[in-house]
Formats: structure tokens, sequence, C-alpha cells
């Protein structure tokens, strides 16, 4: 089974010392997403993504939630593949997703089968298609004093074990409204680490996530908005900056947007009513 870190040689320069030495990658690798129905033929690949080995449970099931395919209820069993059409070498690489019922109709994902870690996997191509999928986020109980979202990067930081050995990961972590962390995942991509966080909470019946806080390592674009909106997030922080049509979807869908979160200050671009500076 493949591991999150791999071993490579390389050659380091400080000043004009030259020497080799070994280090920790992070490790890239290839993940299918099948998907089988209550039909003997009833089966489908609905996604190859780059990913960072883990958690390949929680992120097949963070996708699917995501994507609007498959909900905690519609999931009988997730597992590694054994189909006979893939290879022994590859079926840690291959997870097959067991639905209660027949496979649903998935159009929007036909110009997504192939994704990078970088881009992630999105079958939502624009808020109008999100419109129909998801509603606005309640406003809730949820309220984030200054001191609770400064304490939030350095609390992540520290949960991010691969990235103390590589320095190449992403990051996303759940935290309560007191600023408690509950969980985090690290994937080359950013998207991916997002799914895995959210594949954990459908996993232990934990969705929507309503009152809790999403905490990324980068900057927070549409899909990692999208993905948050599917799983009740009502705020979202980043330690870079927002794009323009993550902050124009928090706008819409009444979430809180926090970006450039970094020590002792923040940019606010969506939802201060949840913050009480």
């Amino acid at each position: 089974m493949t591991t999150p870190t791999t071993r490579a040689r390389i050659t380091e320069i400080t000043g004009n010392v030259v020497r080799e030495r070994r280090d920790h990658l992070a490790t890239e690798e290839p993940l299918e997403i099948r998907l089988t129905g209550a039909g003997a033929r009833d089966r489908r690949t609905v996604a190859i993504t780059m990913r960072t080995p883990g958690h390949d449970f929680e992120l097949a099931a963070g996708f699917l939630h995501g994507e609007g395919i498959a909900g905690p209820g519609h999931i009988r069993a997730i597992g590694y593949c054994t189909d006979e059409d893939v290879a022994p070498e590859a079926r840690y690489n291959t997870v097959t997703v067991a639905l209660d019922g027949p496979i649903p109709d998935l159009p929007t994902l036909d110009r997504h089968f192939l994704t990078s870690s970088a881009c992630g996997v999105c079958g939502s191509a624009s808020l109008d298609v999100l419109r129909d999928r998801c509603a606005p986020v309640p406003a809730g109980a949820l309220r984030l004093s200054p001191k609770t979202l400064y304490g939030l990067p350095s609390r992540l930081r520290a949960a991010q074990g691969v990235f103390g050995k590589t320095g190449g990961l992403h990051a996303a972590g759940l935290f309560t409204g007191d600023g408690d962390l509950l969980a985090a995942r690290e994937d080359v991509g950013r998207h991916n680490a997002v799914d895995k966080l959210v594949g954990w909470a459908s996993m232990n019946q934990l969705l929507p996530l309503r009152d809790h806080v999403l905490m990324v390592s980068g900057r927070a674009s549409y899909e990692i908005m999208q993905k948050a909106l599917a799983a009740g997030v009502p705020a979202v922080c980043a330690v870079s900056a927002p794009s323009s049509l993550a902050v124009e979807l928090a706008r819409e869908f009444g979430m809180t947007l926090v970006g450039f979160l970094r020590e002792e200050r923040c940019n606010v671009y969506a939802g201060m009513e949840r913050i009480t500076a």
C-alpha cells in the first residue's frame, strides 16, 4: 500500500557547499473512483484525480457528497477495488463505492473525468448550476471573535504531520466556533484535502456541518466554497486570497469568507455578521 511520503536522493546547495542527501517528497498518485449500483452491470468510473494516498475512502465519500451524487444515506460500502480489470499493484489506487440504489444520471461530470491535484474535481461549473442544488446557509448561532480567528492557522499547521516532512502539501481543518480542531486532512490537492474532511464528517454522520469553521492552508477558490456550501459549513477561512467567484458565492449563499488570515490580521469578504469585532 502506498504511503503519503516518498524518499528521494537530492543535491543540496548551501552557499558554495554541495552535498548529497535524502529528502521526503509528498507522494502524488492517481485515484480512480468507481460507482456500483443495484444492478449487476450498473457500474461506472466517475473521476480520476491525482492525490496523496491516505484517507482514500473519505476522499471518495467527500467528492460524491460535494457533487451531489451520493450522501451518507446512499452509500452502502466503500472499499479498494478487486475487479479483474485492475492490476494487483493498482488496487490501492482504485476505490469502489457501492450505492444502495441505481447510479444517478451524471451528465455534469463528463467534462471533468480526468483531473489533476491542482484543479480538483468540480462538476458544478457555475453559480447557475449551484443554485439548483444548494440552498443558502442558515444564519445559525455561529459567532467568531478575532482572537479565535487568529488562532486557527497555527492550530492547523500543528496538525500537518506530512507537511512537516515534505513542505509540499495543502491542508484543510474543521474547527468549532471556539477554535477547537475537530479534524484535519492533507493532500497535494487543496480540493482533495477538503473532500477528505467532508468525507470524514459524512462517514461519521456529522453532516450538515452547521456552526463549524473550515480553514484551508492556501487560497479560497470557487470549488472550495462549493464543497463547503454542500457540507453546510457557514464560515470558510483561508491563509491566502479568495477568488472573485468565491466571494460572489459566499455573498449569495450567506456564508462568511475570511482571507489573508495570518498572525493578527485578516480580511472579511462576506458574512461580517458572524464576526464579533
